[in-house]
């Protein structure tokens, strides 16, 4: 039987915009900092050029601007080029209205530099929540998106929603489609089985069990995500960050690489449009073929 089809993700962010070390990182000082972000962004490019697969690059317009010639690359070697916003903001924090001003900043400038359309949005540390913006999917509506996945149904101290269904939806009926983000249910609880810190922080083997779990028992796809930064062992440490921060970020760099590898010959995957066309963007294939199953998150 075919191997499921799995959504594979980049977002776009450089080290030291990450929500865990927001208390020790000034958002003024940004650009006086050290910024890794192209050069590691080419590494995931060249990555991904040797396993012969695509993705989507959730890229924040504060790094398109700054990086423009990076942006072309992406979308010169088939990637979907997709919104994380353009400051890295919390979306239930800065309110409906700053939000739509961030997402059609970001939207216009990264379509300028890509030369395409964007469609999709991943907000910053998964931080639409429906309780906590019920406005945000309208909003991403309003300003021309046409899906989002930003909705990581778990339990977090920073993000999740353990309510949130596990498959695509769509929480406002004016707004746009929802791709949430992968979970392994088990025991009564959902279990993160979408990359980031978790991919990062336990074996490569238990991983790979729940993912294989979401596509042959529940015959579901997936949606795998990891930064840039994640494959970079050599970034700056940040001075006095809170040891639980320090942990999650850090933790696994060295070995990230090899893990990724295993993953992208593991599964099939490809971005995030042709995986799911049920969001019915141009350029997307008319219809899901037969067996392609909703996703799992």
């Amino acid at each position: 039987m075919a191997r499921v089809l799995n959504a594979l993700s980049v977002d776009v962010e450089d080290w030291f915009q990450v929500q865990a070390f927001a208390g020790q990182i000034a958002r003024e000082s940004w650009e006086g900092l050290d910024r890794r972000v192209e050069a590691n962004t080419d590494r995931v490019l060249a990555l991904f050029a040797a396993a012969g697969v695509h993705a989507t690059f959730f890229t924040l317009g504060w790094v398109t601007e700054r990086h423009p010639a990076l942006i072309r690359r992406i979308v010169d070697a088939g990637h979907e080029l997709a919104s994380h916003g353009y400051g890295h903001e919390l979306v239930h924090v800065i309110g409906p209205e700053k939000f739509c001003a961030d997402v059609a900043r970001a939207k216009a400038v990264l379509e300028d530099a890509g030369g395409v359309a964007v469609h999709g949005y991943r907000a910053p540390t998964f931080s639409i929540a429906p309780k906590l913006a019920p406005w945000a999917h309208a909003v991403l509506a309003e300003t021309g998106h046409a899906y989002s996945s930003s909705v990581f149904p778990v339990r977090h101290d920073l993000y999740g929603a353990p309510e949130a269904p596990r498959v695509p939806w769509r929480p406002d009926p004016s707004g746009v489609l929802e791709l949430p983000m992968t979970t392994v249910r088990l025991g009564g609880r959902n279990l993160p089985c979408a990359g980031g810190g978790w991919f990062r922080m336990f074996p490569y083997a238990l991983f790979r069990a729940g993912l294989a779990r979401v596509n042959t028992q529940e015959n579901l796809r997936g949606m795998f995500y990891f930064h840039p930064w994640e494959i970079d062992p050599r970034q700056p440490r940040v001075a006095g960050a809170p040891a639980r921060s320090r942990l999650r970020h850090y933790t696994g760099l060295a070995a990230m690489e090899r893990k990724l590898g295993h993953l992208l010959r593991d599964f099939a995957w490809d971005r995030v449009d042709l995986v799911f066309p049920e969001i019915g963007v141009s350029g997307s294939p008319a219809a899901a073929p037969a067996a392609s199953p909703p996703l799992a998150a």
